[in-house]
């Protein structure tokens, strides 16, 4: 084994190394999946979801769209996930319909990608000398579905302030 410099890339993570902390990203990724579904002259978006998501459900009406794109839209965001827990909700409703996509739902993906267009630079930031606290956050909205009244949860991981694991369930 030999020493071959700093490390910048490593298992599809973008690894930027400074005084301050070491910052890992997906940029090039993130990019390639924007223009890879031609979003790439689209105007972005602020959030990765609206506030509303009424039009999700078991029940939506709509004309069905192709179920191969939409899996394939959603495994790339899911892979983007690695770093960016910002979208993993967003992507993990929207992973919910890949049996029958509707237009509905494709609108709702391709919003996660303007999202991420605008966005392709975020990703986890690890402080040098933080402390080694481990601090963890959870929250269930208590059977919050009206389709099958199961319950959303979620819960993340912090030691120190930098973010090491997070999850999101329904």
């Amino acid at each position: 084994m030999s020493m071959m410099g700093e490390l910048s890339y490593f298992l599809g993570l973008q690894v930027k190394q400074s005084k301050e902390g070491i910052h890992l990203s997906q940029t090039k990724y993130a990019k390639e999946l924007v223009k890879k579904f031609g979003l790439d002259g689209a105007k972005d978006f602020d959030t990765s979801m609206g506030t509303s998501n009424k039009e999700f459900g078991v029940n939506v009406e709509g004309q069905s769209v192709d179920e191969k794109q939409y899996r394939s839209m959603i495994g790339s965001l899911l892979y983007l996930t690695a770093s960016r827990p910002d979208i993993a909700f967003s992507v993990g409703i929207c992973a919910r319909y890949q049996a029958n996509p509707k237009e509905v739902h494709l609108k709702a993906v391709k919003r996660i990608i303007r999202y991420v267009k605008g966005t392709t630079a975020y990703g986890l930031w690890y402080l040098m000398g933080t402390s080694l606290d481990l601090i963890g956050y959870s929250d269930a909205d208590w059977a919050g579905s009206a389709d099958d009244r199961k319950s959303t949860s979620g819960a993340c991981f912090y030691i120190g302030h930098c973010l090491v694991a997070w999850h999101s369930k329904k």
